[in-house]
C-alpha cells in the first residue's frame, strides 16, 4: 500500500496536492511544516468558552440567525461519526410560535488544536445553519467568515494524518 491511499483525510484533493503531502510525511517534515506554519495553541477549553467563542463568530457574522442552545466538545465525536464537528437545527410549533434549537459539537481533539483549525471548525459548522449542503453558497458563507477557510481545512487535514503517526 503507497502513503498516497493511505492519506484518507485528503483523498478528495488533487493528485498534486496529495503528492505534496506524502513528501512532507515520507521525509518526517510535516510537524515541522504545521509547527512552523501554526505556533499556537488556544486557551478554549470548557463547553463554556467554546460556547462563548462560537457565538461571538455567530454574532459577528450570522447575527440573524437563532440563538445557539448548546455547545459542546465531545471527546468520542471523531470516532463514532467519523466527522470533526457535528451541527443540529430543530425546529418546533409551541403554540403560534416557531422555536429553533441550534446546537454544535466538535470533536475533543480540537482542545489540543491551533486556533485557526478551531476556527474552521466551528466557521463550517456555523454555515451548516444556513446552508445545508457543501455547495458554492456554503464555501462562500465559510469564505466570508474566514478568508483563508481552504488552507486552514486543507491543514487541519495534515494535522488530522500527523496525529495518527
Amino acid at each position: 500500500m503507497t502513503i498516497l491511499t493511505t492519506l484518507k483525510y485528503i483523498a478528495h484533493y488533487s493528485e498534486q496536492i496529495q503528492s505534496q503531502a506524502a513528501t512532507l510525511i515520507s521525509t518526517g517534515r510535516l510537524g515541522d511544516y504545521l509547527d512552523k506554519n501554526y505556533p499556537n495553541r488556544h486557551q478554549i477549553q470548557s463547553d463554556k468558552a467554546l460556547y462563548q467563542y462560537i457565538n461571538d463568530i455567530k454574532n459577528q457574522y450570522m447575527r440573524k440567525s437563532s440563538p445557539l442552545s448548546q455547545v459542546t466538545y465531545n471527546s468520542k465525536l471523531a470516532v463514532l461519526k467519523h466527522a470533526l464537528g457535528i451541527h443540529t437545527y430543530q425546529s418546533r410549533v409551541q403554540g403560534s410560535k416557531l422555536k429553533s434549537h441550534n446546537s454544535i459539537t466538535v470533536a475533543s481533539l480540537f482542545k489540543e488544536a491551533p486556533p485557526e483549525f478551531l476556527r474552521m471548525i466551528v466557521v463550517h459548522e456555523l454555515a451548516h445553519f444556513k446552508e445545508q449542503e457543501h455547495n458554492k453558497a456554503f464555501y462562500k458563507l465559510c469564505c466570508h467568515m474566514e478568508p483563508d477557510y481552504h488552507q486552514y481545512e486543507l491543514d487541519t487535514r495534515l494535522w488530522l494524518h500527523w496525529r495518527e503517526r
